[in-house]
């Protein structure tokens, strides 16, 4: 059966990869995102998600033409500092982003769900939320939509609306690339935290992410899956 999914934070990385295998699939794919792109298979707004009036004008919009059967929440904004250095306007800057359109989101498309008695939502957490440097906001932020995947899921057990989160590991997105290049110390200190020694592929976790908001998904909620190649699990035994 061909649904309708939202995602935000769609026009590269993850979230286009995932929009990208969608269509594949035969759904069809609306998304929402600071900058356009030419390679997006559907229909995508561009909005600054960090604006909550934007980000409502713009739900209100697309839910008046499309009928949602899910959203990814995948828009995420990192602003790395050590813990002597953490702003208060950094902090709250990063918990906005992360957590504000994941809420408005979940909330336009809720009653249109509740009423069809279907729904998937998948909040995208990160490998960071079990200790990272530098990520005192984003970490939280993230550990956030965690916990906000658990309560919501209890929520709407009885509703047909399913809520997950997926934690990816170091993933091979262009910006990670164009912080992490090939031969750097960067590149060297993520692969060593990983034990299968190599980078996770946008297509890899947008297959997790289809996963969940697949019919087959139906009885899997409250759940963080991570996509990580063992990061999380701790290091190989060399």
């Amino acid at each position: 059966m061909s649904r309708t999914f939202l995602i935000t934070g769609a026009s590269k990385g993850i979230g286009l990869a995932l929009a990208q295998r969608l269509k594949r699939d035969g759904h069809q794919v609306v998304g929402l995102a600071r900058n356009a792109s030419p390679d997006f298979p559907g229909v995508l707004l561009p909005v600054d998600l960090a604006d909550t009036q934007a980000t409502d004008d713009a739900l209100k919009d697309l839910t008046g033409r499309f009928r949602f059967d899910g959203v990814v929440n995948n828009v995420g904004l990192v602003r790395p500092q050590r813990l002597g250095a953490v702003e208060l306007p950094a902090l709250e800057e990063v918990m906005r982003v992360n957590l504000h359109p994941a809420l408005q989101t979940v909330q336009a498309l809720l009653p249109g769900m509740t009423e069809r008695r279907w729904g998937r939502i998948v909040n995208i957490s990160s490998l960071t939320v079990l200790g990272s440097i530098e990520r005192t906001a984003y970490a939280a932020a993230k550990a956030a939509l965690v916990s906000f995947s658990r309560s919501w899921a209890l929520e709407l057990a009885t509703t047909g609306i399913t809520v997950n989160a997926v934690s990816p590991g170091p993933t091979e997105t262009e910006l990670f690339r164009a912080n992490n290049p090939p031969g750097s110390d960067g590149e060297r200190r993520y692969l060593a935290g990983v034990p299968m020694g190599r980078f996770g592929q946008p297509d890899e976790i947008a297959a997790a992410i289809a996963f969940l908001l697949s019919e087959e998904a139906g009885f899997i909620t409250g759940q963080t899956l991570h996509v990580d190649g063992g990061a999380s699990i701790g290091k190989a035994a060399f």
